[in-house]
């Protein structure tokens, strides 16, 4: 066995042998330990501490809560409500803005009214059905009763739900009593206008037609015996054959044969009873009574005013050769239509008791009606020649 060196042998020897065997690769930088939480006396005093800055506490940090969870003793807080993990900061954020509500700017002239959208609280997963609740981008557009229901407001002001909506969209809808007196009304009020358009023609209309039918038919006649046409025998139903001549009512109507409704009166002339009626004397009989007929009211209206006429009025009748004048003598304010004897030779009523030369107006009343006759009467007075000029009736 080989003996140890004097420097190898005993516990100082061993020790030195280790030291030695120390790597200076591993030894700290100077003035430097591997731990961090080792510091030199002397770098302790070299270096001087630097201020030491206050941290801000997490807003969702709580002391209280820290303090019980780990030293126990303080009181106890209210507890939470469960978070998961995936929305901890979205519920973290909500909470703060709802736990610190923004104050609300007051209403002034230029202030925009704020957003109606509502404030989503929760997770993710309430946000998604807030969406699709609200409606998205891709969401079809909804129905007009869903809408109502979305829109639809109570007497206080507050939205109803989309069953009360439709409640309410059921109820306005008109029933079937509703919608059949609608259709009443309007058929009288179709009714009423057609009838409006009636009585406008009836009054207005039909006299200016008439008025311009009777003023050609006159006009024709005078150019007629202005150019010489002979004098015919006998008329034919509608066609002129002389002018009546109310002066006190401003009356000049051409007088057509016949009394026929559409052919004769409806166009504003007077008719004269003929044969195929009751056959009545011309103007230039010797005796007989010449019967004439007219509208009161209505398509020209020529004797609307004969009963103003006063005893001694005159009336004239005008034809190719002669002017005939009568002088209004009596009148009959009413009379069933059946007396035909008021255009008699010698008309019944009329005061007149022998063969003479007559003129008989007839036309309906009361006005506005046909139920009865008004009658008047006149005696011939003069018998005129056309070559001699107008008789004075007409010319004062």
């Amino acid at each position: 066995m080989t003996a140890l060196r004097p420097e190898q042998g005993g516990a100082g020897g061993f020790e030195e042998a280790v030291r030695r065997l120390d790597d200076p690769l591993n030894d700290p930088l100077p003035g430097q330990h591997p731990s961090p939480w080792f510091r030199a006396e002397g770098a302790q005093q070299e270096a001087e501490p630097e201020p030491e800055r206050p941290q801000p506490e997490p807003e969702w940090y709580d002391p209280e809560g820290y303090a019980q969870d780990w030293y126990g003793g303080a009181p106890a807080a209210p507890q939470q409500p469960a978070r998961d993990d995936e929305t901890v900061a979205l519920r973290t954020a909500d909470t703060r803005r709802i736990a610190e509500p923004e104050p609300e700017p007051e209403p002034g002239p230029e202030s925009e009214p704020a957003s109606e959208t509502p404030v989503v609280t929760g997770g993710r997963a309430a946000r998604r059905k807030a969406a699709k609740k609200g409606g998205g981008g891709r969401r079809r557009a909804s129905d007009p009763q869903e809408t109502a229901a979305r829109s639809a407001q109570d007497d206080d002001g507050k939205p109803l739900s989309r069953v009360e909506a439709r409640r309410a969209a059921r109820a306005a809808k008109p029933t079937a009593g509703v919608i059949a007196s609608r259709a009443i009304g309007e058929v009288f009020i179709s009714i009423g206008v057609l009838m409006l358009l009636f009585v406008t023609y009836q009054l207005w209309w039909s006299n200016v037609r008439a008025h311009n039918l009777a003023g050609s038919a006159r006009h024709h006649l005078e150019d007629d015996w202005a150019n010489g046409k002979g004098k015919p025998d006998s008329f034919e139903p509608g066609q002129g054959f002389a002018i009546l001549y109310i002066p006190k009512l401003d009356v000049v109507v051409p007088i057509a044969e016949g009394i026929s409704k559409t052919k004769v009166l409806d166009k504003g002339m007077v008719g004269h009873y003929d044969k195929d009626s009751i056959p009545t004397a011309m103007p230039d009989a010797k005796t007989g009574n010449f019967a004439l007929a007219g509208h009161r009211n209505t398509h020209g209206e020529p004797f609307r005013y004969i009963n103003r006429l006063q005893p001694g009025d005159p009336i004239v009748v005008e034809t190719q050769d002669k002017y005939y004048v009568y002088k209004m003598s009596s009148i009959l304010p009413q009379t069933p239509p059946s007396n035909t004897a008021v255009i008699n030779p010698v008309p019944a009523g009329s005061g007149f008791t022998k063969a003479g030369r007559y003129i008989t107006l007839t036309t309906c009343t009361p006005e506005f009606t046909s139920t009865y006759r008004m009658i008047v009467w006149g005696k011939m007075v003069e018998e005129r020649p056309r070559s001699k000029g107008k008789p004075d009736a007409l010319v004062g």
